[in-house]
This record gives structure tokens, sequence and C-alpha cells, in this order.
């Protein structure tokens, strides 16, 4: 198991579960869009007894505008 751990875009921060240590991409559901996340650099950790393999992703796009906002309650 690998985890992902995911920088910029509203998910900056995050850790992951990452099924496929070679995925370059992830695509995650948010809100009523899709967010899309690219691997950056090589997996770290990978030898035994150094804790989880971890990847870095970078925020790339949303499919559609991020309003945190959407219903004007915030105003």
């Amino acid at each position: 198991m690998a985890i992902a751990r995911l920088h910029g875009g509203p998910l900056d921060g995050q850790v992951l579960p990452l099924a496929d240590e070679s995925q370059d991409r992830l695509i995650l559901p948010y809100s009523e869009t899709q967010i899309v996340y690219e691997r950056t650099g090589a997996a770290e950790n990978t030898g035994e007894g150094d804790g989880p393999t971890s990847a870095e992703f970078h925020f790339v796009e949303a499919e559609d505008d991020i309003d945190p906002d959407p219903d004007g309650r915030d105003e």
C-alpha cells in the first residue's frame, strides 16, 4: 500500500491511499466536479522498514470552476 500526498488545489495537505504505486495521475470527485492531480518526482520510502511508500501529487486542474459559496450563504 502506498500513499499519495496532495499539494495545491482544494485538497492541499491531504493524504490518500494509493492502490497502484505506478499511478501518474489522480482524477478525484470534488463537490459537483472532478479535480486532477499529477505525480511529481519518484516514489519515496520504497525500502523495507522506512514506512509506507509515498508519492507527491500536485494540483493540475478542475473540470469546472470551484465555487466555495455556490448558494450565497457566506455573504
